[in-house]
Order: C-alpha cells, then structure tokens, then sequence
C-alpha cells in the first residue's frame, strides 16, 4: 500500500474536510506526488542493450515529502557526514518545543523552526565555552523533525555533537572525557529563557497565558557517530512515512505500523483515511526551509580546519572509525521483450523526441 494512492483515492473528501487547514506547501506537496513517475514533462529514454526495443518513463517527483523520491539525496548527505566524524565519544542533545508553543508553529512555522535553531545552536556554543572540560568552539549538526513515531505534530530538534573542542588561541584539540556533556536541566532552564524572548522581543509573538515552567531538553551519550547519523537520515528526505509501514486500507481506515519508544515494541494505529493524510500532510516544511544544519566546526567553510583537527588525531595515535563507502543506487530497467538490461539514454521533454538529451541522474 503506498501514501500516493490513498492520497490518490481519498483526496476530494480530504479537500473539502481540511480546506482551511491546507497550506500551499501542503498543496505543492500534493501536487508534486500525484504527478510522480506518472505525468510529468520531462521524461527518461532507455533503450535494450540486446534488442531494438526503446522505452520512455516519467521521472521522480524530487520533492523532499516524497516517500518514494529522494534517496540518492539522503545518501549523498550521510556521505558528507561521515567524511566529518571524529574519532571521539558522540552526544545527541535534543530540544523539544512544548504542546502550548506547538500551535505558534503551525500557523507560522518558518519564524518558530528558525527560531528554534538559532536559540538552541546559541545554548549548545554558550555551553561549551563555559564548559570546564571543553571551553573553546564545537561542531554539530542540528536535524529538525516536526513529528514523534506516532507521527503526531511534535517539533523538536536533534543535534548530533562529537565531544570535543577546538582552543582557536592555543591550536589544540580539547577531548571531553567520561560519559557527560551538559547538564540536560540547565539547558532545559536556558533554552525556555531565550527562546521566549526571542519570541516576543525579536518576533512580537504573543504568547500564550499558561507556558510550564519545565522544558524538556535530552542530553545522551550515544558511543559512536555514525549510527546517530543513520537514525536522522531515515526522515531527512524521503517523506515522513515510510511505504512499508502502511499496513492496509480497507474501509476508510488507514492503518500503519510504528515503533513505540517507551517499550520498543512494534505497535500499530489506525485513522479515517482523510485524517491519516492530514496527520502526515501537516508535517510538509515552507518552501526552502533548510532541515539540516552545520555549525561551527561542521559548517562547510571549516573543511580545512576539520582537516588539521584529524591530523592532530591521527598523529596522538586515534583511531579512526572504518566506515563502508556509501553507495548510490543506480537506476535500471529491464527490457520487457528479452529481459536484459537496458541502457539509459538521456532525459528530454515529453513529446519532443528530437530535443538534446541532458545526463541527469534519476531515481528508478
């Protein structure tokens, strides 16, 4: 059961249930995946490596809520990644926007997203200066994600950080020791301080009467890099859903598989078709609004300075993490007549067979 075609069957009566609440990134989204691989103007050419038959197909959508789209895109993005980590412990520290704000970003969620970046990269650099065991400039990678496992609206972002630090006066690379970061209640304390005058000062946000005094700011050791990096990869850019969790669709009512996080068990829900299609459709970002985010020593100007920081610990005898060379998945079809591959061609308008073809990579 794929996302595309319960949009597809039921997308009339979620218009007309959800019409306020539709916005036009929502309908670009929407747009976007009913026209994926099925009708769009420009189309890839393949001809048989073995017979004369020639085959044209439409392309992939690309847009980022795509379940089907955008895999090449994430794996272009671990690679980068992983070309940055550190033979050093790594943290994963979490800031979660609370229920009373939540409502602030769906109705203006370009300013609260970055604002809530802007504040929480200020903390994490604050913290680290003033650290005892770090004092001096970090790196990390901020990944936003608007949804929990039950995919309920529910922003809040991932910094994944190595622990350690660059001194820029003494030249030397700083590694934090044992198994601690930050104090996770005091980033919490400073983290609803600054991000509610950041609000009402900077934005002339009203806020609501009643904000808890508590926030919720997760610090955790996570050992390595990499499979932190893996876990914010698996929503960057391929939808907030995946396919195969969509178990069925019978009777209006859409049931789909997650996995809770309290007792780590698979577990399933189910939602009235147009509700389902809402509970992920409102989880589609503004228009050019940067998930993703590097900072300080992970932030692509510092490429040299991140060069000299492994040199200095390849030379102190660190070993760095074997890491397997991420490999793009390369497009194929099959020749229907014969069955052997075919060859790709080129991609050109649809309808003009004569037009110059353009080497562009695609996704099967």
């Amino acid at each position: 059961m794929k996302f595309i075609d319960i949009l597809r069957d039921h997308l009339h009566e979620f218009n007309q249930r959800y019409e306020r609440q539709i916005t036009p990134s929502m309908r670009q989204a929407i747009q976007a995946m009913l026209s994926c691989r099925t009708n769009t103007q420009r189309i890839s050419q393949w001809a048989c490596q073995s017979c004369t038959h020639t085959a044209d197909f439409p392309l992939s959508c690309g847009h980022r809520s795509c379940p089907q789209c955008q895999h090449n895109t994430t794996t272009d993005w671990l690679a980068k990644q992983q070309a940055k980590l550190l033979p050093v412990e790594y943290y994963m520290v979490t800031f979660t926007l609370p229920f009373e704000l939540r409502v602030i970003a769906k109705h203006q969620p370009e300013s609260m997203y970055k604002a809530m970046f802007s504040v929480a990269a200020s903390v994490l650099k604050d913290f680290a200066h003033n650290s005892k065991q770090l004092g001096g400039d970090i790196g990390f990678t901020g990944v936003l994600h608007t949804h929990n496992r039950r995919r309920d609206f529910h922003p809040h972002i991932h910094f994944i950080i190595p622990a350690g630090s660059f001194n820029k006066d003494k030249k030397q690379w700083r590694k934090s020791k044992g198994k601690y970061l930050f104090n996770a209640f005091n980033l919490a304390k400073v983290w609803r301080a600054r991000l509610m005058e950041h609000l009402t000062m900077q934005l002339d946000i009203t806020l609501p009467a009643s904000i808890p005094k508590k926030w919720v700011v997760d610090c955790q050791h996570v050992g390595k890099g990499l499979p932190a990096l893996k876990y914010l990869s698996r929503y960057l850019y391929r939808g907030v859903l995946p396919d195969n969790n969509i178990i069925s669709d019978i009777d209006g009512q859409v049931s789909f598989e997650y996995k809770d996080s309290q007792s780590k068990t698979t577990k399933i829900r189910t939602l009235p078709a147009v509700k389902f299609l809402y509970q992920i459709l409102q989880h589609v970002l503004p228009k050019g609004l940067r998930r993703v985010r590097d900072y300080g020593l992970l932030r692509g100007n510092c490429s040299k300075l991140r060069q000299q920081i492994q040199l200095m610990l390849a030379v102190a005898g660190a070993v760095f993490p074997l890491v397997a060379k991420v490999k793009r998945a390369l497009a194929t079809r099959t020749c229907p007549c014969c069955h052997q591959p075919m060859c790709f061609m080129g991609i050109h308008q649809n309808g003009l067979g004569n037009s110059r073809p353009t080497s562009l990579t695609i996704t099967a």
